[in-house]
Formats: C-alpha cells, structure tokens, sequence
C-alpha cells in the first residue's frame, strides 16, 4: 500500500508519509467516533518514534502494552518510515506477555494508587475495598507523576494529559464521571474481584484499621453504641473509630454485588 506524497513548504518540498493504525479494545476510547474499531491513516513527515504518533493521535502511552509493526512487536521508540500496518493493544496488566516486547514495567503485583483530585469519591471506594490508595484534594499533575513513581502506584484520572508525562509507567484513563462506574471500570480493567479486603483500612485517610478494646473508647463514642456493639476498629492515621453499625451491611451487600461483576 502506498501514500507517500511530496507536499510543497514554502520553495521547499518534503515527504509526507503514512501509516496504518488499528487500536483495540479500550483504545478506541481515546479516537474519533468514525475510527472505532477501523484502520486509522495518519500522515507524518521525517521518521517519528511510534509512541509519538499513538500520542499525537490521543493514546496516552501508559495505556498501550504491546505494539505490533506488520505483525513484529515493537518499542516506543521504532521509527517509522511510511506504509507500515501498525496494531496497537491495551494493558495487560494481570497477564505476562513476555518473550515479545513489553512496553511498560511489569504489572505492579502490589495493587497500590494514586488518585487525581477530582476522584475522591472514587479513592473512598476503593479504601472501603481494601485498597491502598493515596487521595489528596491539593495535588498537582507533577505531584500526582512523581508519588506514581516513588512509590510505585497506579495513576487514577480522568485528565489524559497525566498519563502522556514521558515518566508515568502506571495508570488509567477513568472514562465514566459516575462514581459507581468508575470502581467498576477499576475492578475489570485490573481482574481485582478476589483481592477485596473489607474493613482493613480507613475510608477517610487510607490508614490501617486495627482492633481496639472498647474498655478504651469511654468518652470517643456514644454510650449506646459501646453497650450495643462488642467490636470496635481504630484508624491507625486519623484515629476514627469504626464499629458494625447499619453501615456495615450495606457495605457487605455492595461487596457481594461488586464480586459477581454488578
């Protein structure tokens, strides 16, 4: 197939080229209605690096696991030259692609995030699930990059512009702005339905939850409360205390329907 084209700049002439690119499953996301799931042509002068143009197009590059180039499996950086049939394919982030190139860092086998600012009720889901996940209301692009990659936590947003910094190696585009959606969209991007664990660690500040005797809570809860219930949690960071009430139940029946895919 060829369409390569000289196309006059000024007195100068310089060659036009293009390449062939089909995104799928969850790249169609990022592109224009009319190239769902279809041939995407894209035209380009020089030799770009191929991470350039899937950017360019609108993939962030923390998106894409594998590259294929007419069928050979690529890095980020191959350059491309025109005519090639480019596929591209999203994180794989719970299966081992290996011998063909990977173009992340391995799958983070300790799930760990850091969510964007406008997320919040997000990060509180995923606390209430037993995930560890950084949340403040004050952080920054840079920051947000910065804490993904010191302490190696998957980036949570919904601004495509985090995920294309050249260092984020970790994240995903949250496409719903539904809150219940959106744990949704985490939990089956990721396969995490067997790693749930409930009640271990603080909605409120991310903080591990501890048992603590109720002979010590006198005076930090309602009489009628430590009559009524025998065991009481403590959040190691922000010191909230937690016990079964009527919250409890609904937070096991949320649980359940998470757990078979509701």
């Amino acid at each position: 197939m060829q369409n390569n084209k000289l196309i006059k700049t000024g007195i100068h002439q310089r060659l036009l080229r293009t390449s062939y690119f089909r995104f799928y499953e969850e790249l169609n996301d990022f592109l224009p209605e009319q190239f769902f799931k279809e041939i995407y042509p894209f035209s380009f002068s020089g030799t770009p690096s191929v991470k350039n143009i899937i950017e360019t197009i609108g993939v962030p590059h923390t998106e894409v696991d594998l590259i294929l180039v007419d069928g050979v499996s690529v890095g980020f950086d191959y350059q491309l030259k025109g005519n090639e049939q480019v596929s591209v394919y999203p994180v794989f982030e719970s299966l081992d692609i290996s011998p063909i190139i990977r173009l992340r860092a391995k799958p983070l086998r300790r799930i760990r995030f850091v969510v964007d600012v406008n997320l919040g009720k997000l990060a509180k889901k995923l606390r209430l699930l037993g995930f560890d996940t950084y949340y403040r209301n004050d952080l920054n692009d840079d920051e947000i990059v910065k804490i993904s990659i010191s302490e190696k936590r998957i980036i949570l947003t919904r601004d495509i512009g985090i995920l294309k910094y050249g260092s984020a190696s970790h994240g995903i585009w949250i496409r719903s702005d539904d809150p219940k959606i959106q744990v949704n969209e985490v939990i089956e991007r990721l396969q995490l339905k067997n790693l749930f664990k409930p009640f271990t660690r603080c909605s409120q500040c991310n903080g591990y939850l501890k048992r603590i005797a109720k002979e010590q809570l006198k005076n930090r809860v309602p009489e009628d409360i430590l009559s009524f219930h025998r065991i009481f949690w403590e959040c190691q960071g922000c010191q909230q205390i937690y016990w079964k009430g009527s919250h409890f139940d609904k937070i096991n029946d949320w649980l359940e329907k998470k757990r078979s895919g509701n």
